[in-house]
C-alpha cells in the first residue's frame, strides 16, 4: 500500500488534535482541508466568518482564488462524512478525563436560529428565530449540549426542515417537529455513551406528547419547565394550571414556609442564592404520580415570573410509592433545582459558536455541506477544551511578539483587565492570536476571553411565546 503523503501541519497543538481524525479523511486535499477551516474558526474574527475569511481572502474579490475554492470545495463536495467526524469528536471527549460524561451531568436541548436570505438554501424559511426574537428568514437548528455545570459542550445538531418545504407539509412522512428531531438527538446521545441525570429543556418542548413518548421508549429522564397558564383538566374546585397549583400551597414567607422547602443554589463564581421549592399537584400531576410538577421561586408569596420554575419530571419523589420500582433513581426537590439550573449552560455555549466560531456564517446552500460547517464548528470549540486541560507548553523567548503593544496613533490607550480563566490553557485571554513564546510555532486565538464563565448564565430572555422558566 502506497504511504500517505505528509500533510502540512495545523498551527500550534492544532495539529495533535487534528491528526486523530486523519484516518477519517482519505486524501491529503481533505486533511489539509480540516486543517485550514479549523483555523480559520479558531483565528480572530475581525469580520464574519465566511470561506474567504477563513482562507484569508478578500471578500467577494478573492472568492476565485485557489486557497478559497480549495476549502469551498472540501465543504460542499469532498466527499467525506460529517458523521464521522462528529463521532471522533465525542469519542475524544469521552476518553478525556476531565470532559468524560457520567451520571450527575444532563442533557441540555434547545434550538436556535439565524438569519439567513433567500429560498435557495436548505433548511431555510420563515419561520421564528430566537436570536432576533421575531419571525423572519432564516435557519434554526436543533441542538443537544452535555454539562455538569463544570464542563459543556455540544453533542449533535440537526437543522429544522420547515414545513412548506415538503410537498405534503406537515402530513409529509419525512416530517420532523423540533421535539421530535431533539428527542431523537438525546437518544442518540445515550446511545453514544454520554450518561445523564435526565434531559432538560425549556417550556417550548413541554407542549408535545411525542416528546414524553420518545424519551420514555429511549428510558431517557427529564425536567422540563411547564407554561405557567398552560390549562390542563381538572375538577371545578381544583387548580387548572401550573401557577393557580402553586399559589394553592401553604406558607408565604421563610418564617411560615408551610410546603416550600428551602434549596440553596451554588454557582460557579461561588456565591450562593436561597431559593424555594414544593411538590404541588395539577391534573394527573403529583409526587405520588408517575410525573411530579415542582415548583422553585425565589419567593413563594410573589411568585415572580423571572425568577419561578415550573418544572414536569418523571424522577419519582423519594418517597412515592413506586420509587422503589421505577427505571430512574428518585430525585429530591434540591436535585430537580439543580438539574434544571444546569440548562442556561447550552445558551452560553451559543454565544461562543456564534459570536467567535462563526456557526452562522456559511455561505453554503446544500444541507450536507450546512452540517458539516456544523461540525467543524462544533469540532474547533471541542479543541479549545482540550488545551483548556492540557499542561502548557515550553516557553520559547525567542519568538517576537505578533502583537506588540505600541499603543494607537491617537486617543489613549486602554489596557482590558486581565483574563481569571482561559478556555484554551496558554493562549490569549482576547480573540487573538496566541502568543508564540507560549508555544513554539503560532496557535490560533482561544474561544473566549472569560473561557468557561465563572458564573451561571441567567435565565432565558428571548420573548417570544415561551414563558420564561
Amino acid at each position: 500500500m502506497t504511504a500517505r503523503r505528509p500533510c502540512p501541519p495545523a498551527p500550534g497543538p492544532l495539529e495533535e488534535y487534528a491528526a486523530r481524525f486523519d484516518d477519517l479523511f482519505f486524501s491529503l486535499a481533505q486533511r489539509r482541508g480540516f486543517r485550514e477551516y479549523l483555523t480559520g474558526l479558531l483565528a480572530p474574527r475581525e469580520r464574519n466568518k465566511t470561506i474567504t475569511c477563513l482562507a484569508g481572502a478578500e471578500p467577494v474579490a478573492g472568492a476565485g482564488t485557489p486557497g478559497v475554492q480549495r476549502l469551498q470545495f472540501f465543504l460542499s463536495e469532498s466527499p467525506w462524512e460529517a458523521e464521522e467526524v462528529n463521532d471522533r469528536r465525542l469519542e475524544l471527549l469521552r476518553e478525556q478525563p476531565a470532559t468524560a460524561p457520567h451520571d450527575g451531568g444532563v442533557i441540555v436541548i434547545d434550538d436556535s436560529g439565524d438569519r439567513k436570505d433567500g429560498t435557495a438554501t436548505a433548511n431555510v424559511g420563515r419561520q421564528w428565530l430566537g436570536r432576533l426574537g421575531k419571525t423572519d428568514n432564516g435557519i434554526v437548528t436543533v441542538t443537544t449540549v452535555w454539562t455538569d455545570g463544570r464542563v459543556y459542550y455540544p453533542l449533535h445538531a440537526r437543522p429544522y426542515t420547515p414545513a412548506h418545504r415538503f410537498a405534503r407539509g406537515r402530513s409529509d412522512p419525512a416530517f420532523r417537529t423540533k421535539p421530535q428531531l431533539s428527542a431523537a438527538l438525546a437518544a442518540r446521545a445515550k446511545e453514544a455513551g454520554f450518561a445523564c441525570r435526565a434531559v432538560v429543556a425549556d417550556c417550548a418542548y413541554s407542549v408535545s406528547d411525542d416528546w414524553y413518548l420518545a424519551l420514555r421508549d429511549a428510558g431517557l429522564p427529564y425536567v422540563v419547565a411547564l407554561r405557567p397558564h398552560r390549562g390542563t383538566w381538572a375538577r371545578s374546585d381544583q387548580p387548572h394550571t401550573p401557577i393557580d397549583a402553586a399559589r394553592a400551597l401553604a406558607g408565604t414567607d421563610p418564617e411560615h414556609p408551610g410546603d416550600w422547602t428551602r434549596v440553596e443554589r451554588h454557582f460557579r463564581d461561588g456565591h450562593t442564592e436561597t431559593w424555594w421549592a414544593a411538590d404541588t399537584r395539577l391534573g394527573g400531576y403529583g409526587p405520588d404520580s408517575p410525573c411530579r410538577l415542582v415548583v422553585a421561586t425565589t419567593d413563594p408569596g410573589v411568585l415572580p415570573e423571572k425568577a419561578t420554575w415550573f418544572l414536569a419530571t418523571n424522577l419519582p419523589h423519594p418517597d412515592a410509592p413506586h420509587a422503589d420500582t421505577s427505571p430512574h433513581p428518585s430525585a429530591d426537590l434540591a436535585e430537580i433545582v439543580r438539574l434544571y439550573g444546569l440548562r442556561p449552560w447550552i445558551e452560553q455555549s451559543y454565544k461562543q459558536i456564534k459570536d467567535e466560531l462563526g456557526w452562522a456564517d456559511f455561505q453554503v446552500r446544500s444541507d450536507r455541506a450546512i452540517r458539516r460547517h456544523q461540525t467543524l464548528v462544533n469540532c474547533a470549540f471541542s479543541f479549545c477544551w482540550d488545551q483548556w486541560f492540557a499542561p502548557p507548553g515550553p516557553l520559547d523567548a525567542t519568538a517576537p511578539d505578533p502583537c506588540p503593544d505600541d499603543g494607537p496613533e491617537r486617543g489613549p490607550s486602554r489596557t482590558p483587565p486581565a483574563p481569571t480563566a482561559l478556555l484554551a490553557q496558554g493562549l490569549t485571554g482576547r480573540p487573538f492570536l496566541a502568543h508564540p513564546r507560549r508555544h513554539p510555532p503560532p496557535v490560533v486565538a482561544s474561544l473566549d476571553g472569560q473561557g468557561p464563565t465563572l458564573r451561571a448564565p441567567g435565565p432565558d430572555r428571548r420573548s417570544h411565546g415561551r414563558t420564561r422558566p
